[in-house]
């Protein structure tokens, strides 16, 4: 018999959360947190590589919520604190335990602006998320931000690069760290690719021009991935130089 639901049903209910989405969301929350360990532990290449697994499943845990129909503001906040620990915490302080501990204060204070411009970062995005354009993002992403720190470090110690064979290493880990910290709190668009929809068709072309893309990366993934992510980094800083000069040249047309 069908029992009438009571307030103690309801509540239990409302309280209740979908495991699929957030068992992605844990999975991320818990390469960030690996990563943390990993450096602490003086084993960066581990670290690094947790922080772009954790990249992937961050990807896919918003897709399985939208595919399965199980989006929940739960999952939504639940994604933004896994996104802080895994993109924010955790580069800085796999970037300061790498190299940025020997800088001192200078160090650790690069480190924070890094961590507090992830949290700035995150923040905007969840109060502007109804109303910016949703082919672009405003400022860098936090987990494009995290790849450039993390793929730095990937890169030099799976080719044994050291303060002691680049004594400009603690020098350009800084640079890298800032660049990324500031840059996820610029008001410079980059393109977020929502746009792509797998189920559509696409030319031949495309899809070979992807085939190749995984066998590049399979064949050196630090240096593909990190040269990937750096390029993405600076096309906002081109389109931003292309859109302010397209404006000249429409203001000075426009006087003459």
């Amino acid at each position: 018999m069908n029992r009438p639901q009571t307030g103690t049903h309801k509540s239990l209910r409302q309280q209740s959360i979908y495991l699929l989405p957030n068992l992605f969301t844990t999975a991320a929350l818990f390469g960030g947190f690996y990563a943390i360990v990993q450096a602490m532990n003086g084993k960066f290449e581990q670290a690094a590589v947790a922080i772009f697994i954790s990249m992937v499943l961050d990807g896919l845990d918003g897709r399985v919520a939208r595919l399965t129909h199980t989006q929940s503001a739960f999952g939504a906040e639940y994604d933004s604190l896994s996104d802080m620990v895994s993109f924010g915490v955790a580069p800085a302080l796999v970037s300061y335990e790498w190299m940025l501990r020997g800088m001192g204060k200078l160090g650790w204070m690069i480190a924070f602006i890094y961590a507090v411009g992830a949290a700035l970062r995150l923040a905007r995005f969840n109060t502007m998320l109804e109303v910016q354009d949703k082919r672009y993002f405003q400022g860098l992403p936090s987990p494009a931000a995290a790849a450039l720190v993390a793929g730095l470090v990937w890169i030099c110690v799976e080719n044994d690069i050291t303060a002691g064979t680049l004594p400009l290493l603690p020098w350009i880990t800084l640079a890298f760290t800032l660049f990324a910290g500031i840059t996820m709190v610029s008001n410079i668009r980059f393109y977020s690719f929502k746009e792509f929809n797998a189920r559509k068709s696409i030319p031949f072309m495309a899809l070979l021009a992807i085939v190749l893309g995984i066998v590049l990366i399979s064949s050196n993934p630090p240096m593909v991935l990190f040269g990937v992510f750096v390029c993405y980094a600076l096309s906002g800083y081109v389109m931003a130089g292309l859109r302010m000069r397209k404006q000249a040249e429409t203001t000075n047309t426009a006087q003459n």
